[in-house]
C-alpha cells in the first residue's frame, strides 16, 4: 500500500453479506424507478437515480444507509491494511450494465483513500495507473494523452476490495461486456490532513444524509 498507494483485500467482505447488500440494490433500483415513473415520489440522492455526469444512465446511489453502515463497519480493516487512521466521508453505490464505462478519472478531496467493493453480478477489471501522472484532458469526453499509462488491470471477486489513493492516482473501467456489476465504493479521508477532517461526513452532519 505504502509503496503503490493501492492493494486488494482478498473476502474482505464476507460473500453473504455481499450478496445480500447486491440483491438489496437491485431490489431499491427497481422500486425506486416504479416511484418516479408513476410519480410516487421526486428524485433523492438517497433513493438513487440516473442522470449522473460520469457513468449517465445508470443507476447509482449516494448516502444510502447500508452502504453508510458498511463505511463505518470496513474502516478499522481499511485503516488496518493502510496504516493510516481515517474519518469517514461518504458511500456511493452503482449498478453498472453492458456497455458502460468508467473514465479515466482522479477524485475528489473528499476521496483521499477509497476503496471500491465487488458486490455481485459479471467481472469487470478496473485499471490503476500506478505513476500518479495527470494524463486526463477532458474525463466528460473521454479525451486522454496519446502516451498515457495504460495501467494496472484489477478482476475483483464479490466480496473483494480494493483499496487505493483515489486523489493521487487515474482510475477508470474499459467497455462492459457483461449485463450487470455491482460496486460499493467506500470514502474515507487520513485523519492527520486538515481538509480531511474539514471533509468529515463529506461535510454532512452525519452519516445517511443527502449531499
Amino acid at each position: 500500500m505504502k509503496k503503490f498507494k493501492y492493494k486488494v483485500i482478498k473476502n474482505a467482505v464476507d460473500i453473504d453479506v455481499a450478496n445480500f447488500i447486491y440483491n438489496y440494490f437491485l431490489v431499491k433500483r427497481d422500486a425506486v424507478k416504479h416511484m418516479y415513473e408513476n410519480n410516487i415520489h421526486k428524485r433523492w440522492n438517497i433513493l438513487g437515480y440516473w442522470d449522473e455526469d460520469q457513468v449517465p444512465g445508470t443507476y447509482c446511489c449516494y448516502g444510502d444507509f447500508a452502504a453508510e453502515t458498511l463505511l463505518l463497519k470496513m474502516m478499522s480493516t481499511v485503516e488496518k491494511h493502510s496504516g493510516l487512521t481515517l474519518v469517514p466521508t461518504y458511500s456511493f453505490t452503482r449498478l453498472y450494465k453492458k456497455g458502460d464505462v468508467l473514465v479515466r478519472h482522479k477524485d475528489r478531496p473528499a476521496c483521499e483513500l477509497s476503496t471500491s467493493i465487488n458486490l455481485g453480478g459479471d467481472p469487470w477489471p478496473i485499471f490503476i495507473d500506478e505513476t500518479g501522472t495527470d494524463n486526463v484532458i477532458s474525463w466528460k469526453h473521454n479525451i486522454i494523452k496519446p502516451d498515457a499509462p495504460k495501467g494496472t488491470e484489477i478482476i475483483l471477486s464479490p466480496g473483494d476490495m480494493l483499496v487505493y489513493a483515489g486523489c493521487d492516482l487515474e482510475h477508470w473501467r474499459e467497455e462492459f461486456k457483461g449485463e450487470i456489476c455491482g460496486q460499493v465504493f467506500l470514502h474515507y479521508g487520513n485523519k492527520k490532513n486538515i481538509i480531511s477532517n474539514e471533509l468529515k461526513f463529506d461535510r454532512r452532519a452525519m452519516l445517511g444524509l443527502p449531499y
